[in-house]
């Protein structure tokens, strides 16, 4: 209530409170009647605006709950709605590393097949040239030896040729 109003209730509580009593009526006592009507007709006037005034208060209270409600439940939606983008890159981030590590699972394994495979071609080919070499020595020592023993025959015959040269067996 606005003052005014409170001023003229104090006002008539006070003429009403400093009334003289009635003799054998203690709970009775003589006041203006004019006086207390113009304060009664007064605050009756003043009701429709203080009314008034406190529908506005009310309208404006219900309207700014109702806007803090609206707020509320927008921020509300709005964090949801990122918590849900956080979660669904929770799950992109998780199965993007689990399909890293599966290729990379991969790769190690196709790395190790690869090892593998080069590492017995490898051994494969100097085996292969170990033998080639094996057989080049070999035919090398026959060829050595046949040409010692037809060195050496020539030699015991006594045949030697004018360049100091000594033939070779074309059958080697």
């Amino acid at each position: 209530m606005s003052s005014r109003v409170q001023e003229l209730l104090e006002m008539l509580y006070t003429m009403i409170n400093e009334a003289w009593g009635i003799p054998l009526g203690a709970e009775k006592c003589v006041i203006d009647r004019d006086k207390a009507l113009d304060l009664i007709d007064e605050i009756k006037a003043q009701f429709p605006n203080e009314l008034a005034e406190a529908r506005r208060l009310v309208e404006a209270r219900a309207e700014f709950i109702s806007n803090a409600k609206r707020e509320a439940e927008t921020i509300r939606k709005s964090a949801e709605e990122r918590a849900r983008q956080l979660v669904e890159e929770q799950e992109v981030i998780k199965a993007a590393k689990a399909r890293a590590n599966e290729l990379i699972s991969n790769a190690e394994q196709s790395a190790n097949e690869l090892k593998r495979a080069a590492n017995e071609y490898v051994d494969d080919a100097m085996r292969r040239t170990e033998e080639a070499l094996a057989a080049a020595l070999e035919e090398m020592r026959q060829t050595r030896s046949r040409f010692r023993s037809a060195a050496g025959s020539r030699n015991r015959t006594g045949k030697e040729h004018d360049t100091g040269r000594i033939d070779i067996p074309m059958d080697i």
